[in-house]
């Protein structure tokens, strides 16, 4: 069996509908504040900035 390491789940959500859209994976030693990426929100229809939640 693999260790448990130091990446944890993580799940964004748009900052316009607030629908939470993709779930993705960080180093939660080497990126300690909270992400936040460009991506496409398919609700929107466009590029907009998605937030890690809790």
């Amino acid at each position: 069996m693999a260790a448990k390491g130091a990446r944890e789940s993580i799940t964004l959500e748009c900052t316009e509908c607030k629908r939470r859209n993709y779930t993705t994976q960080k180093n939660k030693k080497n990126n300690t504040e909270r992400l936040e990426v460009e991506k496409y929100c398919k609700y929107c229809n466009k590029r907009t900035t998605h937030k890690e939640t809790k």
